[in-house]
Order: C-alpha cells, then sequence, then structure tokens
C-alpha cells in the first residue's frame, strides 16, 4: 500500500510539474530508479502550440507522437466475449506529457523532455471485478515513446503496433502479473474526424481545443489471461487519440465521456465538461457515426442527458452517475445507458471511474441495443490544471 500510493504522489508530481516548471526554466527529471529530481534547463524559446484551427490530418503520420503540443493520449477500449458468452470490458490508454516542446535534441542515454505513463484495466463481468494497472516512464532510452510512420506506441511490453500503412488495423499487447491482453483490431469505418474537421473545442476560449479522432468501430479477437486461465474472445473496440496543449477552462473540474456502438450500426461519441458550480460547458457536444463512416456534429442543445442513478464508491468516496438516459430528439434515438459492474473506478494517479456498459433503447420506434464505454472524471479531484 506505501508502494502504491508512492507511485500516485510521485506522477502526481510529475504531471504538476510538467503542466507549470518548464516554462519556468525548470524541468523534473525522472532517473532510471524511478526518483525525481529538478534538473535547471534553457527557458522555452517558444511555447507549446494550441489546437486554434483545423490542421489536415494524415495517416499515418498523426497517429504517432505531436511533441509541439504538451498532452496526448492513445486509448483503445472495448466490450468482448468467449464463444460461451463470459464477457470483459477492457481499458488500454497511453498518455504523453511534454516537458518542454518539440522533440528532445540530445538523444542520448536517458535524457528527455518526455514523460509516458499508461493505465491497463480489465473488468471481467462473470467473475465481478475490475483490475487495473499503472505504468510511467520517460521517453528515452527505448522505455517508452512513439512514432506515425511505422505507427508504434508503447511503454515497457505495454504495445500497440501498427499492421497496415495507414495504421487501421494494429497489434495491442500489454501484460503484467496479474493479468494480460493480446489482440489484433481492425477498422471497420474510416477515422472519425470530430468537431471541425478534428478540431474539438472545450470551451469558447480560443485554444482550449484539442485535435480528436477516432477509429469508433474495430472489429477486435485475441486472447485475455487471469491467473493462469487463457480465453479466446472477440469482438469490438474503440480508439481515440487526442493531442492539445489546454482544454479545460478556469472553472472546470472534469468530463463524462460516452463511446457507444449501437447494434444499428451507428456509433455515438459524447463529451460534457462539468464546471465547478455543477452546470456544463456551453461548447460540450459530440458526434453521430453512421454505420457507412459519415459523421454527424452533435451540439449540447442536440442530446439530453438525464442521471437516473449515482454510486458512492467504497474507495475514494466519490459519487457517480450510474445509469443515464441519453435522447437525441433531431435523430428520434432515445437510449439507457448502464454499467456492466458498478465499481470501475480506477484508484491510479488521479482517481476517475472508467467502465463498461450495456445500451438499451430506440431508435425511429425500432429496438436496438448495443455496448460501449463511459469515462468520468473530476468526482474525486477537479482536472482543473491537469488537462
Amino acid at each position: 500500500m506505501k508502494v502504491l500510493t508512492a507511485l500516485r504522489r510521485l506522477m502526481s508530481i510529475t504531471l504538476a510539474l510538467a503542466a507549470g516548471l518548464a516554462a519556468c526554466g525548470r524541468a523534473p527529471s525522472v532517473s532510471p530508479s524511478g526518483s525525481l529530481r529538478l534538473v535547471e534547463v534553457t527557458p522555452l524559446a517558444e511555447p507549446f502550440k494550441r489546437a486554434l484551427a483545423p490542421v489536415p490530418i494524415v495517416l499515418p503520420r498523426d497517429h504517432g507522437p505531436h511533441e509541439d503540443f504538451q498532452t496526448e493520449w492513445w486509448y483503445y477500449t472495448g466490450n468482448l466475449q468467449t464463444q460461451g458468452g463470459r464477457r470483459f470490458g477492457y481499458q488500454f490508454t497511453i498518455f504523453r506529457r511534454g516537458l518542454s516542446p518539440g522533440a528532445d535534441l540530445r538523444q542520448q542515454g536517458f535524457a528527455t523532455n518526455q514523460v509516458y505513463f499508461a493505465h491497463l484495466a480489465l473488468t471481467d463481468v462473470e467473475g465481478g471485478e475490475h483490475l487495473a494497472l499503472e505504468r510511467f516512464s520517460r521517453g528515452a532510452a527505448g522505455l517508452a515513446g512513439g512514432s506515425g510512420d511505422p505507427f508504434r506506441i508503447w511503454l515497457e511490453n505495454w504495445v500497440v503496433e501498427g499492421l497496415n500503412e495507414d495504421g487501421s488495423q494494429v497489434h495491442l499487447s500489454a501484460s503484467d502479473e496479474r493479468f494480460s491482453l493480446d489482440f489484433t483490431l481492425e477498422a471497420q469505418k474510416p477515422l472519425t474526424l470530430h468537431g471541425d474537421q478534428g478540431l474539438s473545442a472545450k470551451s469558447e476560449r480560443p485554444g482550449n481545443a484539442s485535435y480528436y479522432v477516432s477509429y469508433t468501430r474495430m472489429e477486435t479477437s485475441g486472447t485475455i489471461s487471469i491467473g493462469g486461465d487463457v480465453f479466446e474472445v472477440s469482438g469490438s473496440s474503440w480508439f481515440d487519440h487526442e493531442w492539445s496543449t489546454s482544454a479545460l477552462d478556469a472553472g472546470d473540474v472534469g468530463w463524462d465521456w460516452f463511446a457507444l456502438q449501437l447494434s444499428d450500426g451507428r456509433d455515438l461519441m459524447l463529451y460534457w465538461i462539468r464546471r465547478d458550480d455543477g452546470s456544463f460547458e456551453p461548447i460540450s457536444g459530440g458526434s453521430l457515426v453512421q454505420p457507412d463512416g459519415v459523421s454527424t456534429p452533435l451540439s449540447r442543445d442536440d442530446v439530453r442527458i438525464a442521471v437516473e442513478q449515482t454510486w458512492t464508491s467504497p474507495h475514494s468516496g466519490a459519487e457517480y452517475p450510474a445509469r443515464w438516459r441519453i435522447d437525441i430528439p433531431t435523430e428520434d434515438i432515445s437510449l439507457q445507458i448502464s454499467p456492466l459492474l458498478q465499481d470501475q473506478e480506477l484508484q491510479v494517479s488521479f482517481t476517475y471511474w472508467e467502465g463498461a456498459v450495456y445500451v438499451a433503447g430506440t431508435s425511429a420506434g425500432q429496438t436496438i441495443d448495443g455496448v460501449g464505454y463511459v469515462e468520468l472524471t473530476g468526482y474525486d479531484t477537479s482536472m482543473g490544471g491537469v488537462f
């Protein structure tokens, strides 16, 4: 427990320092043993870039790191099952945090201006268990890093690697003492560019935005190993890639994010950014992706989200939404979203809930269902100042 507490504290310090100290001429350095120290660096000649206007998205280049921006993540979530019907959810995320803009030109030893950390989680529905792991490392000496051409993102032996030219087919593998994943994923739709051609605003202030792209439906197959048991699984995954320098505005505390795959072939992404007064950012919204990949932007006024149930974590004491009703009148869609397990909270460097969900509802009077993932941040501690 002491080790876990120390790791959480170290990661929190690293994130805070990465956000604030580099611009002041000091930056954190993580030694090979994991200790943290401050070193003097040359003051930044140029600040990190901000997401201000749409830019061309070029594959596979843009699958890779964007080191002129401060924060980036590659996010895979999915709902899988065995041939006998045993259900699993998984989350695999690698984060990058820049301490200064651009690639580190030293390229020797352990010198780096990039911090990588990763979250790996597995929901075993039948076993009633949610397992979560965290790792972090420096982006040097082969410990962690990424490239777009060829597409490869890794942190030690947690790896996503492209299997074709545009990165729409990948091999994902991650192992630890508690469980391991080994999957092949193949996109069933073209890349979705959220917002304005990939520019996803998070508030009305210019620059509080990200570049945000997704493969919203990826056919997935492979194995899950838990405690010596190996399960052959198949199903569907969702891939998100975002890069930004500033996303949350002053007074924003976190977000509710939905990634839903419906049985009629459509996919729905929604992000609702919560403020400290209980309201939501007016710019909140999302995308509805048709079976052929055509995407329709959704504004906050297009969607109604009602919380029908809550759950209080016995670990953190945070109270989370635990069942939702989502209505999109313009699309004649009405959905109820329910977690496959209530307790899918991640107790890592920052506490949040991320879990597999089931979808039931109607569209144009016809019954539909589906699966998905929901992420809830800022319920335990505000995410303002971190993202």
